[in-house]
């Protein structure tokens, strides 16, 4: 209750509004103060030192058209606010629902491979989008991106990206063509503060053999028995220049091995310092207790 009694609304206002809404404040103000003064009977000199209009049928007009002035002025603005947030909330409602076709609704079996994914929004719109697509030769594709920025335009660029991607993987399985192709399309067609850091990765199922491109991501994480391999970045994020260069890399998956995708929002939510390091201890104490998933799900923190 204190919260909203005193919190002020006008403070998110264009700027334009807000001079409107305190000038309305202001003219009831001024009525309120002449009301106030006309109940004290004060000497007449006293009068106008304080400004305070002389009694009269007059004044009594003045001060109550000076009111509902005001009342009007205000009421209008704030109305006016209410309709830009209850458009606002209609774009976060149909950005939801574009987000939601970002993500696999059931990720299908991969013979050999056990998939979990996990999504959770720190807000109510992001612009996170992941994919695993089926590619001809026993091959799998991980795509992962992060879009910079919030809300509907990042919504956007990401619907964007999985068309891209998934138009490119019906003629072509490389993690490099994938970036560069993509890069080169949101440097041409996207404004100059929009990029989106993103991580291909094909798996040949049969070999274990991942071929990688990061673009400006957070270093996918490889466990395996006694070994920690980070899948550095090798490239700027895509749509920043369109002549980026971006290195293609390698790496093993062995039996009982872990490869952990995931987006900055996953380190953010992990509380005190080096939240890398203690994603890392929970993937490794995931074998012995439970799953790294379900201990992200079940507690929204890494202990």
């Amino acid at each position: 209750m204190f919260q909203y009694a005193f919190y002020d609304w006008a403070s998110e206002m264009p700027t334009s509004k807000r001079i409107l809404t305190y000038l309305g404040i202001v003219l009831q103000g001024y009525a309120f103060y002449f009301t106030l003064m006309w109940a004290f009977v004060l000497p007449q000199w006293l009068n106008s030192y304080f400004f305070v209009l002389p009694r009269g049928p007059l004044s009594y007009v003045l001060v109550f058209v000076l009111y509902y002035m005001g009342h009007w002025i205000q009421n209008a603005m704030l109305t006016s606010e209410f309709v830009r947030k209850t458009q606002l909330e209609t774009d976060q409602i149909a950005a939801r629902q574009i987000q939601q076709t970002l993500q696999p609704g059931k990720l299908e079996e991969l013979p050999g491979y056990e998939l979990q994914d996990f999504y959770k929004p720190l807000r109510e719109v992001g612009g996170d989008y992941f994919d695993v697509i089926e590619l001809p030769g026993k091959c799998t594709l991980f795509a992962l991106a992060d879009v910079s920025g919030k809300g509907m335009p990042a919504a956007l660029l990401a619907a964007n990206i999985q068309a891209l991607v998934r138009s490119i993987a019906s003629v072509r399985s490389c993690p490099l063509e994938f970036a560069k192709q993509i890069n080169k399309h949101l440097s041409r067609h996207t404004p100059v503060d929009r990029f989106a850091t993103a991580v291909f990765i094909v798996l040949s199922r049969d070999s274990g053999e991942l071929n990688y491109v990061n673009a400006g991501h957070n270093a996918p994480i490889l466990v395996s028995s006694g070994s920690t391999i980070f899948l550095e970045a090798a490239g700027l994020p895509l749509g920043l220049f369109a002549d980026a260069q971006h290195e293609a890399r390698t790496a093993t998956m062995s039996p009982d091995s872990t490869l952990l995708l995931f987006s900055d929002g996953l380190t953010d939510s992990i509380p005190g310092e080096h939240p890398e390091n203690r994603l890392l201890a929970a993937i490794a104490r995931s074998s012995e207790q439970t799953n790294v998933f379900e201990r992200v799900r079940n507690s929204r923190e890494i202990e």
